[in-house]
């Protein structure tokens, strides 16, 4: 009785003192709030196009000690002890305040100012306080970029949209700040539609070796370019981030490795060197994945606000422009194809064609259809979406964006012709046998993979004693089991993992697949799988019942050699630092032997320095 009474005591005992520790912390935060006891840190935002300060992004301080450990933390009790609207309000009249004493106006700025949407949904909030602030200290409203927390959830985005209009209405601008970090970004950027979205820094970290984050930044950077939103990529802190958001056009970029935040407004130009690594397509048709910007036409577009007499005059002068692509703020928004303008618009139906459309603009005649094609898209998938095209359109020319943004055309004869060459250039590259890429090719993927920085698996595939199984069974059943394995390969990584994993043929009954690392051992399991279920076609049903046969060896005395089985040896760069194609091979050689070293089909992984078994039983 005695040990439940006191349990009994225990819980409300308990509530008590949370209730307590939060009437601490709320008078804690408004003793702050009274006494202002804040300061604001300014981390300048880049552009990438001309080095200079776009805007700054003020950051609150605190200024004295206090019990909260971080800026996070004072905000998070603030929403839970009703507070956060306060807390809000006081650090936009610091922003604005100290930004404009450390003159921002005579810079032409932009001043970046987080605000927590549970302010704006606060219904004791009162319209007009940011206004008032901006008014104080003549600061324009139009310059002022109100960034909102996507990782705050938020449930009701009717009134939520309602506030973000309000303000958008009285001429502030919008950014969807932490994009990621939360789990209603998406719905937020539909809903509202913001001038600006922020990468969270989670996706930035390290984007130049992982895979997923980096396809997920480029999924979102395209996105937002082509609805027109501009994209600020937050948080770099090394060489290497900053080259591959340069890669995909991202043009606002912050973080401590340009700029660490500080007191006062500093870091009105970053150093122009660091921005002198934009990607470049190159023409190599020797490359598996040659892609459709390498081989587009950077054809100078035209404005929708253009006139069609002006446009007319163009393509009289350039008798071989074929079509010329309608851009505004570096987005497609048509096109023009020559034989179509000058059909249905400079001779006309009636012959006055020329009369009725030579005082309109481009925006009252372009081709609001067309295809667009990012510069990164293999020839092969490009020449698959023209395919789907109606007739009519099949042989125009194709717009290509970069990251959503403008690029060039490509004709189509340029792209057969491309495909062309680069079939017979493989061909002759490709084992003939299984017509996989042979050495040369393996060699190129290899360093390309490397000189990015990206991890990745190679497993380097052997048949076990093939060789007394080309002696017993003959050339053309050694060929058929090289040619199964090979399509074996091909299926699965085709089939089931990510279309720009890589097979190649070294020659022989050597086979080596390069491919991301969390995919590595089950494409291998699967291998050994349906190679074994092939045995007794490849032995045929008497050995295979056997499970031996017997041929002469090396030294020509008669053996008994087990049935095929495949030694498959896995090195990761993720876990073993590789600096060269060579360097890469001789560990693969190794670990293929530590493979063959046991009987039966075997899997061995080279994780830095140990090499063990992942191959469970089958």
């Amino acid at each position: 009785m005695k040990h439940l009474f006191q349990e009994q005591l225990d819980i409300p005992h308990e509530v008590i003192s949370e209730k307590e520790s939060t009437a601490t912390d709320r008078e804690i935060i408004l003793d702050l709030i009274d006494r202002n006891a804040f300061t604001m840190y300014f981390q300048p935002i880049f552009s990438s196009k001309d080095g200079c300060a776009y805007g700054y992004e003020a950051l609150t301080r605190i200024k004295e000690q206090s019990p909260f450990v971080n800026i996070s933390d004072l905000f998070l009790k603030a929403k839970e002890t009703g507070t956060i609207s306060n807390l809000d309000v006081c650090c936009r009249k610091n922003a604005i305040s100290q930004a404009v004493a450390q003159g921002i106006r005579d810079r032409n700025s932009y001043l970046f100012i987080n605000i927590c949407p549970e302010s704006l949904l606060d219904t004791a909030h009162r319209n007009g306080l940011t206004d008032g602030y901006a008014e104080q200290w003549g600061f324009s409203k139009e310059h002022i970029i109100l960034e909102i927390t996507e990782e705050s959830a938020i449930h009701n985005f009717g009134i939520f949209k309602k506030a973000v209009d309000y303000y958008r209405k009285r001429g502030y601008k919008i950014a969807i700040d932490d994009l990621g970090a939360g789990y209603c970004g998406l719905k937020m950027l539909s809903i509202i539609e913001p001038d600006y979205v922020k990468i969270d820094r989670h996706f930035i970290s390290g984007i130049d070796t992982e895979n997923t984050k980096y396809n997920l930044v480029n999924c979102i950077a395209t996105a937002c370019h082509r609805l027109g939103i501009r994209v600020i990529a937050e948080g770099i802190e090394r060489e290497e981030e900053l080259k591959t958001v340069l890669d995909m056009d991202i043009e606002l970029l912050q973080g401590n490795y340009l700029k660490q935040p500080g007191p006062v407004l500093n870091g009105d130009h970053v150093n122009m060197s660091l921005f002198k690594n934009q990607r470049v397509y190159e023409t190599d048709l020797q490359d598996k994945n040659c892609f459709v910007g390498a081989i587009a036409r950077k054809v100078v577009p035209t404005h929708s606000a253009a006139s069609v007499l002006d446009t007319f005059s163009r393509f009289i002068k350039n008798p071989g422009l074929r079509s010329l692509p309608v851009v505004n703020n570096e987005q497609v928004v048509g096109m023009l194809h020559r034989s179509r303008f000058l059909e249905n618009h400079i001779l006309g139906k009636f012959g006055y064609g020329f009369a009725l459309n030579q005082y309109k603009t481009i925006d009252n005649i372009m081709e609001r259809r067309f295809l667009v094609i990012e510069a990164n898209t293999a020839l092969e998938e490009a020449a698959l979406k023209i395919q789907m095209r109606n007739s009519e359109f099949l042989y125009e020319d194709i717009c290509i964006t970069r990251n959503g943004k403008y690029f060039g055309t490509l004709p189509i004869y340029i792209l057969l012709n491309a495909i062309t060459e680069k079939s017979l250039i493989l061909a002759r590259g490709s084992n003939p046998l299984t017509e996989l890429p042979g050495n040369e090719f393996i060699q190129r993927e290899i360093n390309k993979k490397l000189s990015q920085g990206l991890h990745f698996d190679v497993c380097y595939i052997d048949i076990d004693n093939f060789k007394p199984y080309n002696d017993h069974y003959g050339f053309e059943k050694g060929d058929h089991v090289i040619k199964t394995l090979g399509s074996i390969i091909s299926g699965i990584v085709h089939a089931d993992y990510n279309k720009y994993d890589f097979i190649g043929h070294i020659g022989g009954d050597d086979f080596l697949i390069i491919t991301r690392p969390q995919n590595a051992p089950a494409i291998c399991r699967k291998t050994i799988i349906n190679f074994e279920e092939r045995l007794p076609e490849f032995h045929g049903l008497e050995d295979y019942n056997s499970g031996f046969y017997k041929s002469c060896n090396r030294k020509g005395i008669e053996e008994e050699f087990r049935l095929l089985s495949l030694s498959i040896g896995i090195v990761g760069t993720e876990y073993h630092k590789v600096d060269s194609y060579a360097q890469l091979a001789s560990i693969a050689t190794e670990v293929k032997k530590a493979a063959k070293a046991q009987p039966g089909s075997n899997i061995v992984r080279n994780r830095r320095t140990s090499i063990h078994s992942v191959l469970p039983n089958l």
